[in-house]
Order: structure tokens, then C-alpha cells, then sequence
């Protein structure tokens, strides 16, 4: 993932007058935007079974549909915006692989590999994507930081410095709470 701390500027200028109605401004960051989000979806995409058919131009396709329509967020940052735009590629994922599940009518789920960021213990293992997104719904509900940690490590590909920065903590808490956030989804998900 890119340096999330590029400031630029012109990310954040350019969101903030697209924020207050300037549509040129939108049509100006696109281009600016489209690369580091298809690296973005990539990221995402590679942990998903071999003949997972949801293209990385179809994602980032999907979540420009999808930023379209959010007017009403007060952009703070470059790396608000990246990570929002992972958020929606994990919603999307998630609403694919419902959608794929019901057309097997119950068949196997959709399996996403762990990469490094969350493996504990089992180098080989997979986790469905329906299960870690109710499990992160869970973890979410008595610990909303470690969730968001979860979401930038995992689905935007933060490292723990881009991390800290994005949610205004420091490292150490970032690694502690990774670390309890990690033990408590491995024991939800084995």
C-alpha cells in the first residue's frame, strides 16, 4: 500500500471541494485516485479463491459508484478517503460472496486466504468472507478500535505507522490492540 501520509495536498483539497458540491473536482481526482485504488482492490482480490470471477476494474468500478453518492462525509484526509474506499471494497467482497453463495443455494462459501497480516498459527488456512465480516461485526461491538485496525491492516493493507495515523493513536496501541484483535478472530474463526 502507498504512503498514506503523502500530504500534498491535492487529494485532500480536491475531496474537500467535491465535498462542498464541486463536481469538477470529482472529475478531477479520478484519474489521480484510480491506480492506488486498483492496487487497493488487488490487495483484496489475491486473497480470494483462484476462481473468484470479481475483477480488480470491477471493484474499483463498483466503489467510484459508490463514493459518488457520499456527499455527506466531511473528508479529513487522503487517507480517510483510502480508508473508506477499503471499507466499501470489504462490503462489496462481502455482498458478492452472499450473492454467490445464494446462487449455490448453500454450497461452499466463498473463502479468502489469511495473509501474514492476520495468520496466527495455521499457515495454510482460509477463512470464509461472510464469517470474518460477522466476526469483525462482533469484534466491533465491544471493541470498535481493534475492529478498525482489523479493517485498515487487513482490507486497505495499512502498515502499523499508517495505522496509527489514520486513527490518531500511537504504534504501541496499534500492535497491542492488533495483537488481542488477531487472538480473539482466530479463536472466533477456528
Amino acid at each position: 500500500m502507498s504512503n498514506f501520509s503523502d500530504d500534498s495536498g491535492e487529494i485532500s483539497e480536491l475531496l474537500q471541494l467535491w465535498n462542498d458540491g464541486n463536481d469538477e473536482a470529482w472529475l478531477n481526482l479520478i484519474p489521480i485516485i484510480y491506480e492506488e485504488l486498483k492496487k487497493q482492490a488487488r490487495i483484496l482480490l489475491r486473497k480470494e479463491k483462484s476462481d473468484h470471477t470479481l475483477q480488480t476494474t470491477a471493484l474499483v468500478h463498483e466503489v467510484f459508484l459508490k463514493l459518488n453518492d457520499q456527499r455527506v462525509i466531511n473528508w479529513q484526509s487522503r487517507a480517510h478517503f483510502f480508508w473508506l474506499s477499503g471499507e466499501l471494497m470489504r462490503r462489496i467482497l462481502v455482498d458478492y460472496a452472499r450473492s454467490q453463495k445464494r446462487q449455490k443455494r448453500g454450497g461452499d462459501a466463498e473463502l479468502v486466504s489469511l495473509n501474514s497480516n492476520l495468520r496466527i498459527a495455521v499457515d495454510s488456512s482460509q477463512v470464509d468472507i461472510l464469517e470474518l465480516n460477522d466476526a469483525l461485526s462482533k469484534l466491533a461491538e465491544f471493541d470498535k478500535q481493534q475492529a478498525k485496525i482489523v479493517e485498515l491492516r487487513y482490507f486497505c493493507g495499512c502498515k502499523i505507522e499508517e495505522v496509527a495515523e489514520i486513527l490518531g493513536i500511537s504504534t504501541a496501541t496499534v500492535k497491542r490492540d492488533w495483537a488481542m484483535a488477531k487472538a480473539w478472530l482466530y479463536h472466533k474463526l477456528s
